[in-house]
């Protein structure tokens, strides 16, 4: 297991280069998802994502990058992509090579139509904040039901 979200998130910058920060929390939750699935409900990191308007937000990638749109391999302060095996940056590739092209409003409107992030924020409407969690067992079962990779 990564020891961070912040390894996780420094390698998806070394893969795309500059991305907004929806793009990077909406690839490290659809890699955790991945993880999650593969590996029978063992998380890819140890953080949880919350159930925030433009979709899932880990609250310390959150903090490390607040005040920016737009991130760029090497800005986050912490984060060592050198900490993931092999076996974690394939998968990490694959979700990248899969949804890296999308834009941030793409992928949050995708994220934002599945279970695990409607689910955690029950009836609220869509323009009111939560701090819901998603819980990774959501995650792990949705994901399974509806892969994210073929």
């Amino acid at each position: 297991m990564a020891q961070s979200i912040t390894d996780v998130a420094a390698y998806i910058l070394t893969r795309t280069g500059t991305i907004t920060t929806m793009q990077l929390h909406k690839l490290a939750f659809y890699a955790q998802a991945e993880h999650l699935v593969r590996h029978q409900g063992t998380p890819l990191f140890p953080e949880d994502f919350y159930a925030w308007r433009s979709g899932p937000v880990c609250p310390l990638l959150f903090i490390l990058h607040r005040n920016k749109f737009i991130i760029r391999p090497g800005e986050l302060p912490q984060g060592d992509p050198d900490r993931l095996s092999d076996e974690e940056k394939n998968l990490i590739i694959r979700i990248c090579t899969a949804l890296g092209h999308m834009t941030g409003a793409e992928l949050s409107e995708r994220v934002c139509a599945e279970d695990p992030w409607k689910d955690a924020r029950k009836a609220l409407d869509p323009s009111q904040p939560s701090d819901a969690l998603i819980p990774k067992v959501a995650m792990g079962v949705y994901y399974w039901e509806h892969p994210i990779l073929h």
